[in-house]
């Protein structure tokens, strides 16, 4: 008894085992897993076909009214020549936790994603250091970039004594536009695109996916212009056509044609096609619209939708109001 006793006390008397020096260890292999599959993401990313977009605009000025957003409409008729399905377009204001948080879910719920605006060189210009931090990524000096910028920006009158050699306020913001956030896992060349020889504003690519563009929407149409040729062979359709719209013009009022429409929204839906309606106030005609990607089916709904809205296929919605016009001055 008393045997059995003393082994039971040495049993549970001896030291626990030290795991102090294992839990880092897993720890560090669980970090390493996580990069692994951050990375494998990011790469699938980039190189998916792209069928759904999303659109972040940033800025304080826009939710003020002082700046009008025209960027995001630029950015819709982009894609939907391009075939792509923009799906959500946010404005949101200087805020790192709102752009960040819009990063990420746009990143994770969408195919190509766009940020405009917020990469200047003021305090209020977070875009960069919201997007790294989100995915918990450094912001690093681009050598190339600095090399453009230095090539071709050009010092404002005001900054005469200006020297890319002496540090000052005026270099450090311009160094702010080319500290951009890098996977250090990843390669360089898949997260920082030039498009164009006469900018040397990058293009920045985070998690695969997100494309961080200026403001300026000069800038800003030029680029996605310059990056078109990289996105065209990853399109559902490569010739970059993969969606049409037909408008048709009714002289008949919107809820006259609405039980129609409603029956040829159902028909025409299993076919991806959408039926669309849209008043013109101050004008004797409505426009009626089809959009989708099968042309040769969409097509063969011409006649029937003209009788059914009693009106006419058009190119523009004016052509129809020139046509009455003519004939009442006749």
């Amino acid at each position: 008894m008393f045997s059995r006793v003393n082994q039971l006390t040495r049993h549970i008397s001896r030291p626990l085992p030290n795991y102090s020096s294992v839990l880092p260890a897993a720890a560090s292999r669980s970090s390493l897993g996580a990069s692994i599959m951050s990375r494998s993401a990011a790469e699938d990313r980039s190189k998916r076909m792209l069928h759904t977009a999303g659109c972040i605009i940033i800025g304080d000025e826009v939710l003020g009214g002082k700046t009008v957003d025209t960027n995001s409409a630029h950015f819709a008729k982009y894609c939907f020549l391009l075939g792509m399905n923009l799906k959500r377009i946010e404005v949101i204001g200087d805020d790192e936790v709102e752009i960040g948080e819009a990063a990420r879910r746009m990143s994770e719920n969408y195919d190509f994603v766009v940020t405009s605006g917020g990469i200047g060189p003021t305090h209020d210009d977070i875009t960069y250091q919201s997007i790294a931090k989100a995915f918990k990524l450094p912001l690093k000096l681009h050598d190339d970039a600095l090399k453009r910028m230095k090539a071709l920006f050009k010092p404002h009158p005001s900054q005469k004594n200006f020297s890319w050699d002496s540090p000052s306020p005026a270099l450090d913001a311009k160094l702010r536009m080319v500290k951009l956030p890098m996977d250090e896992s990843r390669d360089e060349s898949s997260q920082v695109f030039f498009v164009d020889d006469s900018l040397w504003v990058p293009i920045s690519v985070v998690n695969g996916n997100i494309h961080i563009l200026p403001g300026i929407p000069r800038l800003f149409t030029q680029l996605l212009d310059g990056l078109k040729p990289l996105l065209i062979p990853r399109l559902e359709n490569p010739e970059g056509k993969g969606v049409y719209r037909m408008l048709f013009s009714t002289p008949m009022a919107e809820s006259e044609v609405a039980g129609y429409l409603t029956k040829l929204a159902a028909e025409v839906e299993p076919n991806g096609v959408k039926v669309g309606s849209y008043p013109r106030w101050g004008r004797s005609r409505n426009s009626v619209t089809l959009v989708g990607k099968d042309k040769e089916y969409m097509e063969s709904l011409v006649p029937q939708i003209e009788k059914g809205v009693d009106g006419v296929r058009v190119e523009r919605e004016e052509d129809a109001d020139e046509s009455e016009d003519e004939a009442t001055v006749k």
